[in-house]
């Protein structure tokens, strides 16, 4: 008789891990990875091992989709965010009741909602996977998967009678809960229509309407970034402190909710405790672009304050900088992270830095030009494309694109941060001509801004 199938979902090659140095290798050979290490424990507990790579025919969604639905077990490795990983657990999760187990590194941090699921942890120390490495793994994982085998996918726990007879008063009450939230979503896209000094008043009017308690976590994530939205004086951030304060503990601790109340304290003037917030959200859930650009953001306005010493500056300056680069590496088409790097790198003024300021500047722009092309909704994509040809000195390019912008649209700390920025960049242009030109949009922004 042939063995059951087990099938692997998992990177192959050789690919980066993107964690911060000291929690894991920079890379990891995932096919050395699986011919050492789960090749011989998914033989020893019975199973034939394929792998998606080894088989032509799995390129073809279709048939990837039948190995996914038909396989006897299917084994997951979530050391690293992948997305066609993440996606072919998502169809597993919803195909078959059992059957599908997660594994990941000891030191990873798994994204989303995958981070909440049971995950099989095995040690990583390095990532050429040495034979002594190879049987620390066999010997964390081998006993662990068969107790995880029967464990019931979250579909099957989360809507009762699925797939093929779903609870009518479940459905019932779930259309309810979408028709109001629709409508929330409606009233949010409405209040961006408003009046800046108008946004906060209907914000906080959205708040008493929807966010009674129980809250759901999809009303209180739109009611939070309602709230930013609307955000017109410095004071009204203890809004959204307080909001979030306000929550129920397991849903206040989610990491939408923590970014949120990290930028609101940090805007709040107490960047000293958001920058702990930030870390300490990294610490538990991993590293996003989002996360290492608002810690870098930080770093950066503390490096700004007046009357700090030369030294510390520069120190807040390197920690700016190097969340800046951790999120830039994380992923290139991402420009928010980038974008805040030339000037950072001109400012430090070491050996190299214009080059990597220049280097820097051209991926920020093919990402802009990239996000352009997929026609990306973004505010602030023309805000960023402005600056970058800022500090490329490009003033032709720049009076173009400041046509575009009318300063008084955005909320004040916003303008007032993207003038400063600007006003930076200008002073870092050493062709006098251009300079002056660059100076004068500035000096136009700024005499906006001061007749509002």
């Amino acid at each position: 008789m042939p063995r059951p199938i087990c099938f692997m979902i998992m990177p192959y090659g050789r690919k980066g891990t993107q964690f911060e140095t000291g929690k894991g290798p920079s890379e990891i050979d995932f096919n050395a990875l699986w011919d050492k290490a789960y090749v011989p424990v998914i033989k020893k507990l019975g199973y034939e091992p394929i792998r998606a790579d080894q088989d032509v025919g799995a390129l073809i969604i279709n048939q990837m989709l039948e190995r996914l639905y038909f396989a006897d077990i299917v084994l997951a490795d979530m050391t690293i965010a992948n997305g066609n990983v993440y996606y072919e657990v998502g169809i597993r999760h919803a195909a078959r009741e059992n059957g599908c187990v997660l594994l990941a590194s000891e030191w990873s941090k798994g994204l989303f909602d995958v981070a909440q699921l049971s995950t099989v942890r095995y040690p990583l120390p390095e990532g050429d996977i040495t034979d002594d490495t190879a049987q620390r793994i066999q010997r964390a994982i081998e006993e662990k998967i068969p107790t995880m085998i029967k464990g019931r996918a979250p579909m099957f726990d989360a809507v009762k009678g699925y797939p093929s007879a779903p609870d009518p008063k479940m459905a019932s009450t779930m259309q309810g809960f979408l028709h109001e939230l629709a409508d929330l979503q409606g009233s949010i896209r409405a209040n961006r229509a408003l009046p800046g000094e108008e946004r906060m008043a209907k914000a906080k009017a959205l708040v008493v309407k929807y966010g009674a308690t129980p809250i759901a976590p999809p009303v209180a994530i739109a009611l939070v970034r309602c709230l930013s939205e609307a955000v017109f004086i410095k004071d009204d951030w203890q809004t959204i402190i307080d909001f979030i304060d306000g929550l129920p503990l397991d849903l206040a601790e989610k990491p939408e909710f923590r970014e949120q109340s990290a930028y609101a304290l940090s805007n709040s003037g107490d960047d000293l405790k958001a920058i702990a917030k930030l870390q300490a959200l990294i610490e538990t859930s991993g590293p996003t672009p989002e996360r290492l650009g608002l810690l870098g953001g930080r770093y950066r306005r503390l490096s700004e304050k007046k009357g700090i010493p030369h030294k510390e500056v520069a120190r807040l300056r390197g920690m700016a900088i190097r969340a800046y680069e951790r999120g830039m590496d994380l992923d290139l088409n991402e420009y928010y992270c980038s974008c805040n790097l030339p000037r950072l790198y001109r400012a430090r003024k070491e050996e190299g830095d214009e080059k990597l300021a220049q280097s820097v500047l051209a991926q920020v722009l093919m990402s802009c030009e990239r996000a352009l092309a997929r026609q990306v909704q973004d505010e602030f994509l023309p805000q960023t494309l402005l600056t970058s040809v800022f500090d490329l000195g490009d003033a032709t390019k720049a009076e173009t694109f400041a046509k575009t912008i009318n300063i008084l649209d955005l909320v004040p700390h916003r303008a007032e941060r993207l003038v400063d920025d600007l006003a930076t960049s200008a002073s870092y242009v050493t062709n006098v001509e251009r300079r002056l030109r660059l100076e004068k949009i500035v000096a136009g922004f700024q005499a906006d801004l001061l007749v509002s």
